[in-house]
C-alpha cells in the first residue's frame, strides 16, 4: 500500500466537520477509569479529564449529549460494583453541570431520558457491558443505542480495535465522526506510519516477541532504522547462536527473528540490539548487577537491562531521527538497578526535538515515572488499540467513520 493510499485511510471527519446543532450525539467514551476496590473510589481521573474538550464542544454547540463507555468486565450481567455512577458525579464536578445517570443502557429509563434531553444536557448511560450483545456487536443492540441519536461521535481509541455495538455496530444507523481525542490519534500516528518525517526510528521493547511479531514486520516496511531492547532482544541473540544464560526467549520464534534480520538487511533497515546488557541472578532489585556482552551471559543470570554501550548507541540514533515511534520498555524499569536503559532511551527521545509517539502501555508509564511527558509530541491512550494501528491494521472503530 503506498503512502498516500496509507494517509487516506486515516482522513476522517470529526466532530467539527458536521453540524450538531440541535442534534442528540451519542459519544462513546472511555470512562474505564481505575478504581480503589475497597472504596470504588476513582484513582485516576485522567480518561474523564481527556473526554472534556469533545463533551465541551459539543455542549457548547447545543448538542445534547449521550454519553456511553464500558467499564469493566461484568460479562454481560447487571452488577453494581461495575456502574458508572462513580463517573457521572466525577464528569458532573469537571464540568460544573450535572450529568443525568441512567439507570439501564438501552431499556426505558435510558429511552425517556435521551427523548426529552435538550440541547446544552448531557446523560450517561449505564455500562455498555451490562449486555453480552455489546461485545457480540449485536445488530439489535445496536439499533436501539442508536435509535436514541441522530449523530455518533467516537472518542474511545482505546476500544477502536474491538468491533463491539458502541464502537462499531452504532456507525450503520447513525453517521459517525470523531472526537477530538481519537482525532489526535488519528493525525499522530496515522501520520507518523503514512507519512513520517525522515529518518523515522522505531524503538520496541518489551517481553515477547511473539507480541510484536505484526509491528516489526510493519515498520520494516516503513522505517529507516528499529532498535529492539527488553526481554524479547535475548530471543534475536539465542537465534544468532549467542549464549543468553537464564534471559527470556522464546525458542519458537527463532526462525521469524531471523527472517527479519535478513528483511532488514534486503530492504536497507539499520536494525539495533544492544551490544552488552546488565545481569542479575534473579527477576528482583537484590545482588549487584553484572554488566555483560548480550550474546555471552553466564549460566544461571538474566538479563534484566540494557548496558551502557548499548544506551550509548541507541541514544545517538534517536538523536539523528525526524519521528521516533517507542513501544515497551528496554528492561525492568520498576527495579531501580534495572531501570537507567529506560530512562535514557525516554530521556534521549524527550531531547531530539523529533515528532515522538509513545505507543501507550508500560512506555507510557515509564515516560511519566520520569517526568517527561511535556517532552513527547504524543502518547497513546490505546494500549492494544496503538499497537494494532502501528501493525497497518484498520480498525473496525476507525473503519467505520466517515472518510473526509
Amino acid at each position: 500500500m503506498g503512502t498516500t493510499d496509507n494517509a487516506m485511510r486515516y482522513n476522517k471527519k470529526s466532530v467539527t466537520d458536521v453540524d450538531v446543532t440541535g442534534k442528540k450525539v451519542l459519544l462513546r467514551c472511555d470512562f474505564n477509569v481505575p478504581v480503589d476496590k475497597v472504596s470504588g473510589r476513582i484513582t485516576d481521573e485522567g480518561r474523564i479529564v481527556a473526554a472534556l474538550p469533545t463533551i465541551n464542544y459539543l455542549l457548547d454547540h447545543g448538542a445534547a449529549v449521550i454519553a456511553c463507555s464500558h467499564f469493566g468486565r461484568p460479562k454481560g450481567e447487571f452488577k453494581p460494583e461495575f456502574s458508572l455512577a462513580h463517573v457521572a458525579q466525577c464528569l458532573s464536578s469537571h464540568l460544573g453541570k450535572p450529568v443525568q445517570m441512567a439507570n439501564d443502557v438501552i431499556g426505558s429509563d435510558a429511552m425517556a431520558l435521551a427523548k426529552h434531553l435538550q440541547s446544552g444536557e448531557i446523560m450517561l448511560l449505564e455500562n455498555t457491558r451490562f449486555h453480552k450483545e455489546e461485545e457480540q456487536n449485536d445488530p439489535e443492540f445496536a439499533k436501539k443505542l442508536a435509535d436514541m441519536a441522530d449523530i455518533y461521535v467516537s472518542d474511545a481509541f482505546g476500544s477502536v480495535h474491538r468491533a463491539h455495538a458502541s464502537t462499531e455496530g452504532v456507525s450503520h444507523y447513525l453517521p459517525a465522526v470523531s472526537g477530538f481525542l481519537l482525532k489526535k490519534e488519528l493525525d499522530n500516528i496515522g501520520g507518523a506510519i503514512s507519512n513520517p518525517k525522515r529518518p523515522l526510528v522505531a524503538i520496541l521493547g518489551g517481553a515477547k516477541v511473539s507480541d510484536k511479531l505484526g509491528i516489526i514486520n510493519n515498520l520494516l516496511n516503513i522505517a529507516d532504522t528499529l532498535i529492539i531492547g527488553g526481554g524479547m532482544a535475548y530471543t534475536f541473540f539465542k537465534a544468532q547462536g549467542g549464549q543468553i544464560g537464564n534471559s527470556l526467549c522464546e525458542d519458537s520464534e527463532f526462525e521469524n527473528v531471523k527472517q527479519m534480520l535478513q528483511t532488514a538487511k534486503d530492504k536497507g533497515v539499520k536494525f539495533l540490539l544492544p551490544f552488552d546488557s546488565l545481569a542479575g541472578v534473579s527477576f528482583s532489585n537484590d545482588g549487584d548487577p553484572l554488566l555483560v556482552a548480550s550474546d555471552s551471559i553466564p549460566d544461571g543470570m538474566m538479563a534484566l537491562d540494557i548496558g551502557p554501550q548499548a544506551i550509548k548507541a541507541f541514544s545517538d540514533e534517536i538523536a539523528n531521527a525526524g519521528t521516533i515511534v517507542w513501544n515497551g520498555p528496554m528492561g525492568v524499569f520498576e527495579f531501580s538497578q534495572y531501570a537507567e536503559g529506560t530512562r535514557a532511551v525516554a530521556n534521549a527521545i524527550a531531547d531530539s526535538g523529533a515528532i515522538s509517539i509513545i505507543g501507550g502501555g508500560d512506555s507510557a508509564a515509564a515516560v511519566r515515572k520520569f517526568g517527561l511527558e511535556d517532552k513527547i509530541t504524543h502518547i497513546s491512550t490505546g494500549g492494544g488499540a496503538s499497537l494494532e494501528f502501528m501493525e497497518g491494521k484498520m480498525l473496525p472503530g476507525i473503519a467505520c467513520l466517515l472518510d473526509a
